[in-house]
């Protein structure tokens, strides 16, 4: 697996709530959004029926607040090293969930096929880099005996499992 480093920052660091002042009202100063603690969030993971080297991955709040986990969610394959890549580039930040809210991002497990395709046992799936994580053997993914992987992308968080897919190139049938 070619993968390059991940670099990414708390959500509890960068999360902002802003309020939009009104002409002539007074600039409210921002307030940080808390980070989504573990114990808060539910990871779900599941490949593709037809394409084992996509998988669908879930972040749902259970916490009783409002909070933020990354934007980008951090994904690992077995014991290799690095990510995926996020589609498109971008830098950490918050992404904010409200009780019982759920977000959306799609992985391609290989992005380009190549002959060094890798195989693994397991992907780990965490909404925060914070966060240790979820980890899903490949038969809980519903991807077989192991998960292939080679330059594999993932998009960040979104509002919907379409606009997750569409993110990574990925069309729903």
């Amino acid at each position: 697996m070619r993968v390059r480093p991940l670099l990414a920052l708390t959500a509890a660091g960068a999360a902002l709530v802003a309020v939009a002042p009104q002409a002539g009202a007074a600039t409210v100063q921002a307030t940080p959004l808390p980070t989504c603690r573990p114990s808060a969030v539910e990871v779900g993971a599941r490949a593709d029926a037809r394409d084992k080297t996509v998988v669908r991955i879930t972040v749902t709040n259970r916490g009783r607040h409002t909070c933020a986990v990354d934007r980008l969610p951090t994904v690992t394959f077995g014991n290799l090293d690095g990510a995926a890549q996020h589609v498109p580039p971008g830098e950490s930040g918050p992404y904010r969930l409200v009780t019982g809210q759920e977000a959306y991002a799609t992985v391609r497990t290989v992005g380009t096929p190549g002959d060094e395709t890798r195989r693994v046992g397991g992907v780990t799936v965490a909404a925060d880099p914070s966060h240790h994580g979820r980890t899903f053997s490949a038969r809980e993914l519903g991807a077989g005996r192991y998960v292939e992987v080679w330059e594999p992308v993932s998009s960040w968080w979104k509002g919907s499992a379409r606009a997750a897919d569409e993110a990574v190139g990925v069309g729903r049938g």
